[in-house]
C-alpha cells in the first residue's frame, strides 16, 4: 500500500476516534443535565448532577466493553438473559405462595432475579462461542468468513527472532497475539543477572518491535491470565482455546501437549526443516570440512541452513573444501542429516601429457677478421 494511502487510512481512522470520544462526552453531558434539572434521585441538583455523570460515565464504559464482544457472545448473553428471567419468575411465583407479603418476600424475589439474570448472562455469553451462525444463513452468513485468525506467540519463538523474518516477508497473516504473561515472562529474562540470558530477553523485546512495525500485520496484546495455572505453557494453550487461535513455537513439548489437547501449533523448526533443499543419494555437492566424525576416517560439514553433513574418507581434508558424492539423507525429529563419500582418486589432479619439442641451438655466425678480407 502507498505511503499517501496509508497515511490517509489514519487519519481517517483518527478522526472517527476523536467524533466517537465527542459523541460520548456529549452523552454523559446530556445524562448530566438532565439529572440536574429533573432530580430523579431526591438529593440537591449538584449531587445530581454528579450521580448523572457518573452513570453516563457507566454507561459508555459499558458501551465500549460491549463493542468489542463477538457476535455469537452477543446472542448467547440475550438468550440466557431471557432464560435466566423466565426462570427468576418462576422462582418468583413459588416465593409469593410460600411467604407472607412482606420487606423478607420482596426482597427475595429481587434476588432471584437479579441472580437468575445475571448467571444467565454470564453463562449465556461464555457458551455463545458454540454457536453457529453460519448455519442460520442471511446476514449470519458471513460470520464465518468475517472471523479472525488469531496467532499467539510463545516466549521461545520471540527470542528465536525468526518470527520477524517470516511477518516481513508476508506470509503471516491475521493477528498476532503476546499475552501480558509472556511478556511478564519476556522482561524476567531481560532483568536476568546472567548475561546471556539477559541478551536474549532483550533481543526478544527487539522482536516485538520489529512485528509492531510491520505494516501487514495487526499485533495485539491481551490481558488474560488464568490464575489457576501456574505453567506458561498450559496458559498458553488455555489462551488459545479461548480465541480458537494457533499458537506459534518453536518447543517440542509444547507442539506435543498442544496437539494432545486439539490445539493447531505452528511450528518455526518444522517450517525451517520443510524449506532446507533436497539433495538425492549420487548429486555432488561441494562442503567445508570443519571438524573430524565420531567413525574413524570421517569428516563434519554444516551447510549454510545448518544442515550436517557426514562425509566419509575426509578426515585428512578438515579445513579445505571439497566435492562430496551424496550417498544417502537422514531425516530426524531434530532435522536433517547428510551422508556423503569423498573419492580421492576423482579428486586428484590428472597429468597431462606435453608433447616435447627439441629445441636446436642457433648457429651464430661470427663476422670475418678485416685481414681475411682481400681486396680483388
Amino acid at each position: 500500500m502507498p505511503a499517501r494511502a496509508t497515511a490517509a487510512i489514519s487519519r481517517l481512522s483518527g478522526e472517527a476516534a476523536v467524533d466517537l470520544i465527542l459523541i460520548r462526552l456529549i452523552f454523559i453531558a446530556f445524562v448530566a443535565i438532565t439529572c440536574y434539572l429533573i432530580r430523579p434521585f431526591g438529593l440537591n441538583t449538584e449531587l445530581d448532577a454528579a450521580v448523572g455523570i457518573l452513570l453516563g460515565a457507566a454507561i459508555v464504559i459499558f458501551e465500549w466493553r460491549l463493542i468489542r464482544v463477538s457476535l455469537k457472545r452477543l446472542i448467547g448473553a440475550a438468550i440466557g438473559s431471557i432464560l435466566g428471567i423466565f426462570g427468576a419468575y418462576l422462582f418468583a411465583l413459588v416465593i409469593k405462595n410460600s411467604l407472607q407479603d412482606g420487606a423478607t418476600r420482596n426482597f427475595l424475589q429481587l434476588m432471584v432475579m437479579l441472580l437468575m439474570a445475571y448467571v444467565g448472562l454470564v453463562v449465556g455469553a461464555n457458551k455463545g462461542d458454540l454457536l453457529n451462525l453460519a448455519a442460520l444463513g442471511g446476514i449470519f452468513g458471513g460470520e464465518k468468513q468475517l472471523k479472525k485468525s488469531y496467532k499467539i506467540l510463545d516466549t521461545s519463538v520471540i527470542i528465536d527472532g525468526r518470527i520477524a523474518d517470516i511477518a516481513e516477508t508476508g506470509f503471516l497473516d491475521g493477528v498476532v497475539v503476546t499475552p501480558q504473561f509472556v511478556l511478564r515472562e519476556l522482561q524476567l529474562v531481560a532483568d536476568s543477572g546472567d548475561s546471556l540470558k539477559r541478551n536474549r530477553g532483550r533481543r526478544g523485546l527487539d522482536i516485538l518491535q520489529r512485528l509492531q512495525k510491520v505494516a501487514t500485520l495487526q499485533v495485539q496484546i491481551v490481558e488474560d491470565d488464568f490464575p489457576g495455572v501456574r505453567e506458561v505453557d498450559l496458559k498458553l494453550i488455555e489462551l488459545a482455546k479461548v480465541y480458537e487461535g494457533k499458537i506459534i513455537t518453536n518447543d517440542f513439548n509444547l507442539n506435543k501437549v498442544a496437539q494432545l489437547q486439539g490445539v493447531a501449533v505452528l511450528n518455526i523448526n518444522e517450517l525451517a526443516n520443510a524449506l532446507k533443499p533436497i539433495v538425492l543419494p549420487g548429486e555432488i555437492m561441494k562442503v567445508f570440512i570443519l571438524k573430524e566424525g565420531k567413525e574413524y576416517n570421517q569428516g563434519v560439514a554444516y551447510l549454510d541452513d545448518g544442515t550436517m553433513v557426514v562425509v566419509d574418507n575426509a578426515r585428512k581434508m578438515i579445513g579445505k573444501t571439497i566435492d562430496v558424492s551424496v550417498t544417502s539423507v537422514l531425516q530426524t525429529t531434530a532435522g536433517k542429516m547428510i551422508f556423503g563419500k569423498w573419492d580421492e582418486k576423482r579428486s586428484e589432479p590428472r597429468s597431462i601429457a606435453v608433447p616435447v619439442v627439441e629445441v636446436k641451438k642457433p648457429i651464430t655466425i661470427e663476422p670475418a677478421a678485416e685481414s681475411d678480407i682481400k681486396l680483388s
